[in-house]
């Protein structure tokens, strides 16, 4: 197989790192970003860093899904290796976690934008369902959140008992009910308005409250208070 041409190799303007420096890393391509990442091609000199991120990018169907891909798969992929894919799911970790506007404990929720801020980064590219729950106290100030459960690609099991536990164990007086829809469409199914109306009642049966159940998206979120399900 013939050797590629090394990135050092090529005229300065078309290099990304230099790219970078010039322009500003906002008018790079995504293959350009991952490239500088990966930092070096194959040990081979078959292909250089950005044939490696572009074959990456198109074997995962783009940079959403690539941030999607367990660090198990990523080190599956050939040329890539434990330190080059730790360095892709490090990279994108920090992605997440700069997009969320995380609320402390002792915080309050004041919209549900502030909710799916708060959720948005941990949330919206997970390829399950992942169902939490915010804990509030008599003034609706976080005591902390949980997760209840995690289920399949299209659904999560969730049951009353499992949603309430950590809401005696913590004297919580209210609830948010948060989980995401791997789609990345935030609109309701049938089963989530049922869950909601069904946890509600229970809700109100053991004297927390529920004040709304958020869906996260891929870029937005649904709330059954805005949508006036409540």
């Amino acid at each position: 197989m013939a050797r590629a041409r090394r990135i050092c190799d090529w005229p300065p303007e078309e290099r990304p790192r230099e790219r970078l420096f010039e322009h500003g890393a906002e008018r790079l391509g995504d293959s350009e970003l991952v490239a500088l990442l990966l930092r070096t091609g194959n040990p081979g000199g078959a292909e250089t860093a950005l044939d490696q991120a572009r074959r990456l990018l198109g074997a995962s169907g783009g940079l959403a899904a690539l941030a999607r891909m367990p660090i198990a798969e990523l080190c599956t992929i050939r040329g890539l290796g434990p330190a080059k894919a730790a360095t892709v799911a490090a990279a994108f970790e920090i992605g997440r976690r700069l997009a969320s506007a995380r609320v402390p404990n002792g915080g309050i929720f004041r919209t549900s934008t502030d909710v799916y801020a708060h959720f948005r980064g941990r949330l919206s590219t997970l390829r399950k369902e992942v169902f939490c729950v915010l804990l509030l106290d008599a003034k609706h100030r976080k005591l902390r959140e949980a997760q209840i459960s995690e289920g399949s690609l299209t659904a999560s099991i969730v049951h009353p008992r499992e949603v309430f536990l950590p809401a005696v164990r913590e004297s919580a007086a209210a609830m948010i009910l948060v989980h995401n829809h791997p789609s990345g469409d935030p609109a309701p199914s049938p089963e989530d308005v049922e869950i909601t109306r069904r946890l509600r009642e229970v809700g109100e049966l053991i004297g927390v409250r529920v004040l709304d159940h958020v869906i996260v998206g891929a870029d937005t979120h649904f709330s059954f208070v805005d949508a006036g399900y409540f």
